[in-house]
């Protein structure tokens, strides 16, 4: 019978076999798809990534050199402990077995962190020390030769002293040679670049005489400055700590007779020409033993003590002997003072330019120029000056300047001859 409730084309009659059997669902319709082109594509979008990078393989080829750096890098650890600051540039035609890299502290007073020189030029021995970094300063300094290795301390003790360069007494401990020979001079000198050039060196002197002054000068005085200490002062030991931290090359001022003597008075245990040679050494003595780490003595005032052969005789020989470099001032004694010490063979230098005989900053500002003026004629130039205020400030704004202008600061042991 044929069902009338039924869909069209449809009888409702049930085939044979099929009673109580539930009708199977339908199977879904199988589509195809793209899916099967996935691989494909993928496959050829590799083979030409691994042609692209064979042929610039084949066109720019790993040099040897940097594949043996990266093999040396693998195989040991990096002894890096943070960025180096600065361009690091040696002279093409220096062996940079005698290069030292400085780092310090930033004219900012932010700390730099790139401080293991030792790793960046093995054969360089130990950095030096350079402390505050002033504007246009170098942040790498090339020793001088044919010493290298064995001028400057190493930033992290450059307010040490070297304990084989010093002698106990009863004046406190007294610079010597060291066994091996080096000199305080050399040991405590401030590096500088030996790419030649204009070069000029500043004494400022007067040092812990004034608590207040001496501050501003370590906080202002970019550190290519030489201090000059007077033995007299307070609290030495601290603020020699502090200036060769900051980089700072220093000397020891010591009180010599003027000619008018004692309406002049230098103070304590001066120099004169009428004390004996026993009584002027253990003064000299007495002014050595009042801190460390300097890399020579200037005079202060002294005119007459330093023109008189006798008396000044004994200590360039005593100076000489312990490896320290002497200064004058360019008030105290002239050609015959440095044929006497080449005599006794004793590194001489000589101020040419006093520049604060007057506290007017424009005057001090015009022997600054007078002194670029003399570096640009011969080569170098020394300038003296005194920690006041006037002073300070006006060669703090004029080394920057100056540096900026093609002349290299440096400290005073580098035009010592």
């Amino acid at each position: 019978m044929t069902d009338l409730n039924a869909p069209l084309g449809q009888s409702g009659r049930k085939p044979p076999g099929a009673a109580g059997r539930r009708p199977s669902p339908e199977k879904p319709r199988r589509e195809r798809s793209g899916r099967s082109v996935v691989p494909v594509a993928a496959g050829i979008f590799v083979c030409i990534i691994g042609l692209n990078a064979y042929a610039a393989f084949l066109r720019d080829p790993l040099p040897e050199t940097a594949s043996i750096a990266l093999a040396e890098q693998a195989a040991e650890p990096s002894a890096d402990t943070g960025p180096v600051t600065g361009s690091v540039a040696a002279p093409a035609q220096n062996d940079t077995s005698g290069v030292n890299i400085v780092y310090g502290k930033p004219s900012d007073g932010s700390q730099d962190t790139g401080t293991d020189a030792a790793a960046a030029t093995p054969d360089a021995g130990p950095p030096v020390a350079e402390g505050r970094i002033s504007e246009g300063g170098p942040k790498i300094i090339i020793v001088r030769d044919p010493s290298a290795a064995t001028v400057g301390q190493p930033v992290q003790v450059a307010h040490l002293p070297e304990e084989s360069a010093l002698e106990s007494s009863k004046w406190g401990e007294l610079p010597v040679r060291a066994p091996d020979g080096r000199r305080p001079m050399d040991i405590y000198a401030r590096p500088w670049s030996s790419a030649g050039g204009k070069r000029i060196a500043v004494v400022i002197g007067g040092l812990g005489l004034s608590q207040t002054g001496t501050l501003r000068a370590l906080k202002d005085l970019p550190p290519e400055i030489t201090l000059a200490f007077a033995p007299q002062g307070n609290s030495l030991e601290r603020w020699m700590r502090q200036a060769r931290k900051d980089g700072h090359e220093l000397l020891v001022q010591v009180p010599m007779e003027p000619f008018d003597y004692p309406q002049s008075d230098p103070g304590p245990q001066t120099l004169t020409v009428e004390a004996t040679k026993e009584a002027n050494l253990a003064n000299l003595r007495w002014a050595l033993g009042r801190i460390t780490n300097y890399t020579g003595i200037v005079n202060y005032l002294g005119g007459r003590f330093a023109t008189d052969d006798k008396a000044i005789g004994p200590v360039l020989r005593e100076v000489g002997e312990r490896g320290l470099l002497y200064m004058n001032d360019g008030t105290a004694g002239g050609k015959q003072l440095a044929s006497l010490a080449r005599a006794y063979d004793v590194p001489y230098v000589s101020g040419q330019v006093v520049l604060d005989t007057t506290q007017d900053p424009s005057a001090i500002n015009a022997r600054l120029k007078e002194l670029e003026k003399i570096a640009e004629v011969n080569g170098y130039a020394i300038g003296t000056g005194s920690a006041f205020e006037a002073t300070v400030d006006t060669v703090a704004a004029w080394a920057n300047g100056a540096k900026k202008r093609g002349f290299e600061i440096v400290g005073v042991s580098a035009l010592a001859r």
